[in-house]
């Protein structure tokens, strides 16, 4: 079978909202097609068509020239289609290999020869080159890496024809995500078509062979990606030229604000110094185990230090919980941005002013709630964030504008110095860009602002100068004409230059 996809004129509305018209998809056996587009451009819509999740209003689906009725999930499985979404579908107090055949457990067979079940578990993952993955493992005991392993087991003992990854690399590692790079390839080399969704467009370039953009509910193109750059991409993505996606860094750079010296932590950071000045915005990078989110947490009081100053403007502080830290004038915005950046169930409004409901009391300690909307719409107004008002729960948010709240947040308050871990992880590009240019506008009120990011484009973009660890070390610094992706990398990895 050549495992050809053909989504033709899919049309799909939800009450008065039109989220895809006459979209037209086709992906080939033996190709991995990237799925691209920002935040509601209809990506997701048009996936779960393909998963029997929705029904199109119009529109057909065919798989090597036979035409599908995707009634139901169950359905578009047994025809050979599996996709495979950033929350996986496992259950986690079952093992590895009942995970992987759980659609017969599912039938109530009286008994199990499971034996027979843990040896075709482990000859199937063996096939994947993972062999030392144990099948009786129970699944809430895995990592992320490898329970998406299991998902894509999953997807092969149902012998799937069409695999669809859904921002696989989102949660993963760096070198975990190298791993699921020759999965993928393995896929591919087995005539498996395999579509890929992701905002990360380095990964599109590294494993892709065609890409298709969506915008606002429509099919833009269809391109080989050896034809065309990251730049055009975006671009068509965004529907606007993006010559310039980092705003001019053109901030007076001030006195010094923030002083670190020989800060240690044990086992983890060691000697680190560094001086942050007023409107600079300072790079951080590092490989995993680098130490840089180590040491940023400890500056905002987040984890203790063992030895080490910090100085603010020149005054000695010592952050010793977070409460201190924002009491001296730090914010930090976190890489975890929906486990401690925002709280989902809260409002837009209720999010921002978490740090500031002290300074919107009146004298007789009642809350000024008209200063306190006033205060929440200008920041909605300023950081551009798509909600109709300040009430919308934050749960309701694009990834994009969710980090706008976690920023607005902190800027509500009087800060000094901010520190963002990954500020740009999980959203579009065109959030992106607007991201970019509140850095840039934050650095333009004076603060100190640190940017930890391991994409290193954005950081030569955004930063001013970038320094870079190695295993809880500062291993060197580059700026200006310098600040090149292979420098970073050759200090990152402790190669010499």
């Amino acid at each position: 079978m050549a495992n050809n996809l053909e989504m033709t004129s899919i049309s799909k509305r939800f009450g008065g909202i039109r989220a895809l018209s006459g979209v037209t998809f086709s992906a080939r056996g033996g190709e991995v097609h990237a799925l691209l587009g920002e935040n509601g451009a209809g990506k997701s819509t048009l996936m779960r068509i393909l998963s029997g999740d929705y029904q199109p209003d119009e529109g057909s689906v065919s798989l090597d020239d036979e035409t599908l009725s995707l009634t139901n999930p169950r359905v578009a499985r047994d025809h050979g289609i599996a996709v495979i979404y950033q929350e996986f579908a496992l259950c986690p107090d079952l093992s590895v290999a009942e995970n992987i055949f759980i659609d017969d457990l599912a039938l109530g067979e009286r008994f199990i020869n499971w034996k027979n079940l843990y040896a075709r578990a482990e000859e199937l993952v063996g096939t994947l080159g993972l062999a030392q993955l144990d099948v009786r493992r129970t699944v809430s005991d895995l990592s992320v890496a490898e329970q998406q392993i299991v998902e894509i087991c999953k997807a092969l003992r149902r012998s799937s024809r069409v695999i669809v990854f859904d921002e696989p690399s989102a949660v993963l590692t760096e070198r975990e995500t190298q791993k699921l790079f020759q999965l993928i390839g393995r896929l591919k080399a087995e005539g498996v078509c395999v579509v890929y969704i992701s905002h990360r467009l380095e990964e599109v370039f590294a494993i892709c062979d065609r890409a298709t953009v969506m915008k606002d509910g429509r099919r833009v193109a269809t391109v080989d990606v050896a034809d065309i750059d990251q730049t055009r991409l975006v671009e068509m993505m965004v529907g606007r030229d993006l010559a310039h996606v980092f705003p001019p860094r053109d901030v007076a750079i001030g006195e010094p604000v923030l002083e670190v010296k020989s800060l240690k932590l044990e086992h983890l950071v060691d000697n680190v110094s560094f001086t942050v000045r007023a409107g600079e915005v300072l790079g951080f990078y590092g490989l995993i185990g680098s130490g840089r989110t180590e040491t940023m947490r400890a500056i905002f009081g987040a984890d203790r230090f063992a030895d080490g100053e910090i100085r603010l403007k020149g005054r000695a502080v010592r952050n010793g919980d977070p409460g201190t830290g924002v009491r001296n004038g730090f914010g930090m915005v976190p890489e975890d941005r929906k486990g401690q950046g925002v709280l989902l169930d809260l409002s837009i409004g209720e999010n921002i002013m978490l740090r500031r409901t002290n300074d919107t009391l009146r004298p007789c300690g009642i809350l000024d709630r008209t200063a306190e909307k006033r205060e929440i719409d200008r920041l909605i107004r300023s950081l551009r964030i798509k909600a109709p008002n300040g009430d919308l729960a934050v749960s309701a948010l694009s990834g994009g504008n969710q980090q706008k709240v976690a920023l607005a947040k902190w800027l509500a308050t009087d800060l000094e110095v901010l520190i963002l871990d990954e500020p740009t992880r999980g959203v579009d590009v065109g959030a992106k860009a607007e991201i970019y240019e509140i850095i840039n506008q934050v650095a333009g009120r004076g603060l100190a602002v640190i940017v930890i990011s391991s994409d290193l484009p954005e950081l030569i973009g955004v930063a001013d100068r970038i320094v870079v660890m190695r295993s809880g070390r500062i291993t060197g610094e580059v700026s200006g004409e310098h600040m090149r992706e292979e420098a970073v990398i050759a200090l990152a990895m402790g190669v010499k230059q």
